[in-house]
This record gives structure tokens, sequence and C-alpha cells, in this order.
């Protein structure tokens, strides 16, 4: 059992604890490598100490600033429910590419077919404005526009993106599992909003911070956003 996490009289912690960042996952789930982030339990849930998730973020925002200073690209990525709109928001508020339906395989490591289908979305597109596809017949029409609907679905993010990242950011780590390891393979940094229940011991600046909460997930994507655009 633990009091409430004290905020020290610190607008950033006050901030970070009116988005309820600080309510972890059950204890019963909680991953080795956030033990350290944990200020105690209560109701069986976990608490974390914000102090240190408060550190932890100002570390990410260092290194976010001097990417955006330098115009090097960052990846959003947050394809649960609580996380699309928040990460599709602020990747268009910053030019940023972003994945917020589904994480397709080999969106990083087998970039150039990636990018080719990317680039039939935009020839497709551009055909279907000039009118051209109108020598088609109507079911081949519906075919070409069935085509279009699945590619916006789920490459429209990255359209723009005509080069590798130069970094990600994640919204839970433990679901975002197959992008991070695409990163790690290719040795591109990671950032990660993720809960006491997310293994973060590959996550090169894990914020241990509420995952599910749409407020915190807002209050951690302005805060990288921000540092970004400087």
């Amino acid at each position: 059992m633990v009091k409430e996490t004290k905020t020290k009289a610190d607008p950033r912690l006050d901030a970070m604890a009116t988005a309820g960042m600080h309510f972890g996952a059950p204890k019963s789930r909680r991953h080795p490598s956030t033990k350290n982030f944990v200020f105690g339990v209560k109701n069986n849930f976990e608490i974390i100490d914000l102090d240190k998730t408060r550190t932890s973020l100002e570390k990410a925002k260092e290194f976010v600033s001097a990417l955006g200073k330098e115009g090097k690209v960052l990846l959003l990525v947050g394809n649960k429910s609580e996380a699309r709109d928040v990460i599709k928001q602020a990747a268009l508020r910053a030019g940023l590419p972003y994945v917020a339906l589904r994480w397709m395989g080999g969106t990083l490591t087998n970039f150039d077919e990636i990018r080719k289908r990317v680039d039939r979305l935009g020839e497709l597109e551009a055909r279907e404005a000039s009118g051209d596809l109108g020598k088609y017949t109507k079911k081949e029409r519906a075919r070409i526009s069935h085509e279009v609907k699945n590619l916006k679905r789920f490459f429209s993010g990255i359209t723009e993106m005509q080069t590798m990242p130069s970094a990600m950011f994640v919204i839970d780590s433990d679901k975002e599992e197959i992008a991070l390891t695409e990163a790690r393979r290719i040795h591109i940094p990671t950032i990660s909003l993720s809960s006491t229940d997310c293994n973060i011991n590959d996550v090169n600046y894990p914020i241990v911070g509420n995952d599910k909460a749409v407020a915190s997930i807002k209050y951690i994507v302005n805060e990288i956003i921000t540092a970004y655009k400087g």
C-alpha cells in the first residue's frame, strides 16, 4: 500500500499526475525491467515513481530535440485504439510519418518493397484524380478503388517517408514489439511510452508511465512533438 505520489511542488509532476501517468499495470503483470520505476502498490496496481519518469522523459526530449534541429525524421507508431488518433494528429502537426492502424512487417527491414506499395498508392491516386481510370470497366474501377482503400489504410501515414527514419517513437513497447525488433535490427534508436508490464530492456529511451489512458498518451506525445519542433 502507498500514499498518493508526491509531486514536490513541481508543475511538471503535477501535470503528469493529473494525466494519470502514475497508474501502472497490475502488480502480477509487472515486467522485471520496470522494477526501479515502481513507487509502490495501491489496490493491487503499480504506482509509478514520476520523479524517475520525468528524468527519463527529459533524456528522451533532449534526443528528440537534436533530431528536430538536424531535420532528421522521427517515425511515430501507436496502433492501439487509445493511441491512434493522438499519434496521427501529432504526426500531421509536426509533418512526421506515422503508423496508427497496424504495423506491416518489413516496414523498416524490407523498406524498398514497402516503398513500392506506397508508390503504387501514389500512382493510383494520381490516375484517379486525372480521370484516367474512366477508361476501365465498372468492375475494374471497383477493384482499383478497393486496392486504393487498402493501401491508404496501411500506408497513408508514411507516403512522405522517402528514406529510413532516424529514430522511432512508440506507444506501448509490448504492443509494438515487431516494430521495435525491426528498428533494433537495423540500429534505429527507439523511444517508448511503456507501462510497468512492458519489457523496456531493448528500448533506447524508455519512458515508464501509463500507456493505456488517452490523457497520459496525449501528455507524452505532446512533450515529444514539442521537443522535436523546438
